[in-house]
């Protein structure tokens, strides 16, 4: 439809110690090597960093933005402003929004903030005011296959990784968005009471 898109969402962690699964990383005719990384005590980045993520096979656009901290509620309705402010620029006026039953996707706070979200856009629009409505469709529990950005992950874990040295967490988000060609914007923050 016309001034809808549909967007498959979800979080990541990216590890700057884990190693994803792979089937080799030596030249041809060269012995395997992996490197066990560690993080010293003197490193101030973190170990693992996180990320949502919103996936719009349509026009094949990854839409990204690593978190301080980790997903939680507050978070997650930033990131949804944010997405919201990202579709309306490309003139659209309705988000389907594909994810999982995360606790942080289903909490008694996201589900308010998108009702309340909703029913002030259809009252702006009513106004002939832009805005963005969504319609949030959660994937049944445990079927991670369903969701259509998780592939994506994988093969972005395997693009990044570095087998002989520790990256910096710049150096992690700049793989990260470089590998999905879309820009590395602020980070959501968490907020501290």
């Amino acid at each position: 439809r016309c001034g809808w898109v549909v967007g498959y969402a979800d979080e990541v962690w990216w590890s700057r110690v884990a190693q994803p699964k792979m089937h080799s990383w030596s030249e041809a005719g060269e012995p395997l090597r992996l490197q066990e990384l560690s993080v010293s005590k003197e490193d101030p980045d973190p170990k693992a960093l996180s990320c949502y993520g919103l996936l719009e096979p349509d026009s094949k656009t990854m839409r990204l933005r690593f978190v301080d901290g980790r997903p939680v509620s507050h978070v997650t309705t930033a990131f949804l402003e944010w997405l919201c402010q990202q579709v309306q620029s490309q003139g659209q006026r309705v988000l389907v929004l594909i994810w999982d039953n995360a606790s942080w996707h289903v909490s008694k706070e996201v589900r308010s903030w998108l009702q309340q979200h909703n029913r002030s856009v259809l009252a702006a629009q009513r106004e002939g005011k832009q805005g963005v409505r969504i319609i949030p469709c959660w994937l049944p529990t445990k079927s991670p296959w369903l969701n259509r950005i998780e592939p994506h992950w994988v093969h972005g874990k395997r693009a990044i990784v570095e087998p002989a040295r520790l990256l910096t967490a710049q150096e992690v988000e700049t793989r990260v968005c470089d590998y999905f060609g879309c820009p590395l914007v602020d980070h959501l923050a968490q907020k501290v009471s």
